[in-house]
């Protein structure tokens, strides 16, 4: 099953099936394109925990270790962008990079979830644009000017739930058009269940949280006008577009 958030042409948030492009909602069914309705991201999370380094491959092109535990950062409500939006990013910057990530979906409030168990708080999965302002992530250790700027993370367009979701899901982006990423769920240093044992030891996930597990190799600079797609297979695509002021 998957799900669209949405805002109806009355206003109200809802949250509907989706099948083909359609989206129903009690007895009213949306094309997913129809400027009646507007696509909202598919949760409304209170923190949007990052895992870096989370692929050798990206490891490797950034030149840095491979972590010996998952490397983990924040972003806000402030960072969260949907599919279809302008993502206004931080403007004199060298380089604003793009990183596609699969995203994990929380469907529960938890605390001290054991890896065995992991899966059960999991609600779906989306895709993330983990954007990345690299002038400021070069120059602090928290990472708040580099990766939780205002849109810094794009997220849908849909909520897959678990089944719809191979164990080996592709993970990649286009710029333009032009793929950039190509990468897989199971290339993953640590695992989805390892994460949430892992960070829910030091806090609470609450419902609709998000665990962006991290990047495959072939990040890039993003320029202005740029159009990036995010695509996680099974999951469909997220697309938006970047503005630099």
């Amino acid at each position: 099953m998957k799900y669209v958030r949405f805002r109806d042409p009355a206003g109200a948030v809802r949250r509907g099936e989706y099948e083909t492009g359609t989206v129903h909602f009690a007895n009213e069914s949306y094309d997913l394109e129809n400027d009646a309705i507007d696509v909202l991201a598919p949760c409304d999370p209170s923190k949007i925990v990052c895992i870096g380094r989370n692929y050798a491959d990206h490891a490797d092109e950034m030149g840095s270790d491979v972590p010996d535990r998952p490397l983990l950062f924040l972003k806000g409500p402030n960072a969260v962008a949907s599919h279809g939006d302008t993502v206004t990013v931080p403007a004199g910057k060298d380089r604003i990079d793009y990183e596609a990530e699969l995203g994990v979906v929380i469907g529960e409030q938890c605390r001290h979830v054991p890896e065995d168990r992991a899966m059960e708080v999991v609600e779906g999965f989306t895709c993330v644009n983990d954007i990345s302002n690299r002038d400021d992530q070069r120059q602090e250790q928290n990472w708040i000017r580099g990766k939780a700027f205002d849109g810094a993370a794009p997220l849908g367009p849909v909520l897959a739930t678990p089944d719809e979701v191979p164990a080996d899901a592709s993970v990649q982006s286009r710029v333009n058009g032009e793929r950039k990423q190509d990468g897989s769920r199971e290339q993953l240093i640590f695992p989805i269940p390892e994460l949430i044992a892992e960070i829910t030891t030091y806090m609470t996930l609450e419902r609709g949280d998000v665990i962006a597990t991290g990047t495959p190799e072939g990040v890039g600079p993003l320029s202005d006008g740029d159009t990036v797609e995010i695509e996680v297979e099974g999951v469909g695509t997220l697309e938006h577009t970047v503005r630099i002021p």
